[in-house]
């Protein structure tokens, strides 16, 4: 079974961030191939309307390959990235950061990945994150960069 990736906005804008680009375009890569499914939620489609169109482009290739699933948001999500924000994983000023956790939870997502290390892929958030999962009867959700998800035969 192919593993169903979350992705948050990040990974999207880093394809041309200098620092993120070449793991951005290696991830997304193994989307089209088919390597990988996207779950892309209406979170991340709608904080990338105002993207530069050519992140743009690359929201569109994704949606335009049939290795994805498009995710709604929904009460239960938003109720469990309340209770993120009531247990202090994150502040409300980071709302959207705990809902795309939620979402990707919620929806059984194998891993959620992002390039975001100060609010989601952060070792003492991730350990919030899955202590609120776990009280709340959801299972426990892998957070991880691209990096750490695209093949290792893929590294220069």
């Amino acid at each position: 079974m192919k593993p169903r990736v979350y992705i948050d906005t990040s990974v999207i804008g880093g394809y041309f961030d200098d620092e993120f680009s070449n793991w951005s375009k290696k991830f997304i890569e193994q989307i089209i191939s088919g390597d990988l499914i996207a779950l892309i939620s209406d979170i991340t489609i709608d904080e990338l309307l105002d993207a530069p169109k050519n992140v743009q482009s690359v929201l569109e290739q994704i949606l335009n390959t049939k290795n994805r699933e498009l995710l709604t948001t929904d009460n239960e999500c938003r109720e469990l990235a309340d209770s993120y924000i009531l247990e202090g994983a994150v502040s409300e000023k980071f709302y959207e950061d705990a809902l795309h956790i939620a979402i990707a939870t919620i929806h059984s997502a194998s891993v959620l990945t992002s390039w975001n290390f100060k609010h989601i892929v952060n070792l003492s958030r991730i350990r919030q994150y899955n202590s609120v999962n776990i009280k709340k009867g959801y299972s426990f959700l892998e957070i991880r960069s691209p990096r750490d998800i695209i093949k290792e035969d893929d590294y220069e």
